[in-house]
């Protein structure tokens, strides 16, 4: 796993072994960043369920202003950590341990740029979707990684679905704030 491009290019990212962590591919990275390309600079992002946190630092890499990096596990955070300095994006970044449901009851703030790639879970990323939508910034967006069967809806909280990809068992649906 590397960043592909900006500031950071071509650093290899840690990733949590075993599991509990599915890393979005590179191919499937490149994709979701060229269709978010002219939004990324200056951008606020939140990366909700991080993983490793490699979709905000790769924001990060490619102007976004800063990020916010979530996930509850212990290990998951710890490696985002280690990633995040290793990229130089320490100023730039917040690194919370919580669950996901948790950080957005307590959570003020307003972001741009939203990815939620959950456990694939019954529920959780429709859920996390209608749960972001109060902190989606006018004209921001949500990008979802999901199962390719899962159906989401076409509306979820004033996000409206602007499209769909396809990358073998993987889409990804991205979400736009009116």
């Amino acid at each position: 796993m590397r960043v592909i491009t900006g500031s950071a290019r071509g650093m290899t990212l840690k990733t949590l072994e075993g599991e509990t962590t599915r890393p979005t591919t590179d191919r499937v990275k490149e994709a979701i960043f060229s269709a978010i390309q002219f939004e990324t600079e200056g951008a606020r992002v939140l990366d909700l369920f991080a993983g490793s946190g490699q979709m905000g630092i790769e924001a990060l890499s490619r102007g976004a202003s800063d990020a916010v990096f979530v996930d509850s596990d212990k290990g998951a955070v710890r490696i985002i950590r280690e990633n995040v300095e290793k990229t130089k994006f320490t100023d730039k970044s917040r690194i919370m341990q919580s669950d996901a449901f948790a950080f957005l009851h307590m959570n003020i703030n307003k972001f741009d740029i939203v990815f939620l790639d959950p456990p694939y879970s019954a529920g959780l990323l429709e859920r996390a979707l209608d749960g972001v939508s109060d902190f989606v910034d006018t004209a921001g967006t949500v990008v979802c990684e999901h199962p390719l069967k899962a159906e989401l809806p076409e509306e979820c909280g004033g996000l409206k679905k602007y499209r769909s990809y396809k990358y073998g068992k993987t889409a990804v649906t991205i979400y736009r704030k009116d």
